[in-house]
């Protein structure tokens, strides 16, 4: 355990969780080479702990070239590595069969790095708050909103913003009444976006343009998740995407400028996760930031942005997404409290050209972590 400081006169220790149980664990494991990479180590002590797809938590290497994507390989957490948990009074603790446990002594701040659900809805965050452990982003309330697509409109709507139609499907509504959900969907006119309801990265979701392609796209989101939700297509939407960033000091979040994402050819009718994360999707894929706006358009979409981080009672960090349609209606398709973070990433593009590098958005987001309570807030 030489590698980390002793307890007497230390630098704070960071722990980068990452992985995690969703689907989305591979692009969690990215996310953390990326964010591993860039942490001053002159400032933190940085303990790498990774999950695994089955829910162990081990002590990760930190290598970041074997959590990057490597010839169109995803990356996983190493589940042989050493078993590790969180003990009494903050301390991170090696628990190995048949060794007495031994301790890296208290942590001072997690970064949870994980995307989609067991990560990024507020599991992980309500086990820091029983624990009395500071962490980056959002709280527990705030994650479960911005993780289920269909509260999140509920809540949205109520703030005044505009949504999209939609229809929910769960589980029990798709097994017990099929053809009702049908036509629920029918009614919202074609094409319609089938997702999982709790996903993200663009993982299980589906374009259809007509009734009879509907089961196979319900088939495909219930893969990742039992709750589904189909949203009608806005007209001829643009796609925009702009950062929010919690204030330090008590001060106002902040927005970045605006970004806009395009994409055709190659088969592909949005942002899927191979134009997201995958070389063979990048020349299908167009990212203007800032983006052609008129000064008034940026401007309504910034200010609802901020309306929708308040709104679910965001803190730290989130990406808000719109759709800008044909008539210039600025619609909110969504928020993420925990974006893609790699640096090709659309939220710290957005703040890079907002004057705030990858590593200076790191060294933010653990300042802000650090210095706000725990508890209630």
């Amino acid at each position: 355990m030489s590698e980390y400081s002793s307890e007497q006169q230390r630098k704070p220790r960071v722990a980068v969780v990452f992985g995690g149980r969703s689907s989305e664990h591979a692009i969690s494991c990215v996310t953390a080479a990326n964010v591993l990479q860039v942490i001053d180590r002159d400032k933190y002590d940085v303990v790498p702990i990774g999950i695994s797809t089955s829910g162990h938590w081990v002590l990760e290497s930190g290598d970041p070239e074997r959590l990057s994507i490597t010839d169109g390989k995803l990356p996983e957490v190493d589940v042989t590595a050493m078993p590790v948990l969180f003990g009494a009074n903050r301390e991170l603790v090696i628990s190995e069969p048949e060794q007495v446990p031994s301790t890296l002594g208290q942590v001072d701040v997690v970064f949870p790095l994980l995307h989609g659900p067991w990560g990024e809805d507020g599991t992980i965050q309500g086990l820091l708050e029983m624990s009395d452990i500071r962490y980056v982003g959002s709280g527990v309330l705030a994650s479960a909103v911005g993780m289920d697509k269909h509260y999140m409109k509920v809540v949205f709507q109520a703030a005044g913003l505009e949504v999209t139609p939609y229809v929910v499907i769960r589980d029990r509504d798709w097994m017990r009444d099929p053809e009702a959900c049908r036509e629920a969907v029918d009614a919202l006119g074609y094409p319609v976006f089938v997702k999982p309801c709790r996903g993200g990265s663009s993982l299980g979701i589906s374009k259809v343009n007509s009734l009879d392609e509907l089961d196979e796209a319900v088939a495909v989101a219930r893969a990742h998740d039992p709750k589904v939700i189909v949203e009608a297509s806005a007209k001829n939407p643009r796609e925009i995407e702009v950062g929010v960033l919690g204030g330090l000091n008590g001060a106002k979040p902040d927005v970045s400028v605006c970004g806009e994402i395009a994409v055709s050819g190659g088969g592909h009718d949005f942002y899927d996760f191979e134009t997201k994360y995958l070389p063979e999707g990048e020349e299908y894929t167009a990212l203007s930031v800032p983006a052609e706006l008129p000064e008034e358009i940026a401007a309504e979409v910034r200010a609802k942005a901020l309306i929708a981080f308040d709104a679910i009672d965001a803190e730290g960090l989130a990406r808000v997404d719109f759709f800008l349609d044909a008539d210039n209606r600025v619609i909110i398709n969504e928020i993420n409290t925990m974006p893609g973070f790699t640096p090709t990433s659309m939220f710290p593009r957005l703040w890079a050209a907002s004057g705030k590098d990858y590593a200076a958005l790191v060294e933010h987001l653990l300042s802000l972590a650090m210095t706000r309570p725990t508890g209630l807030r």
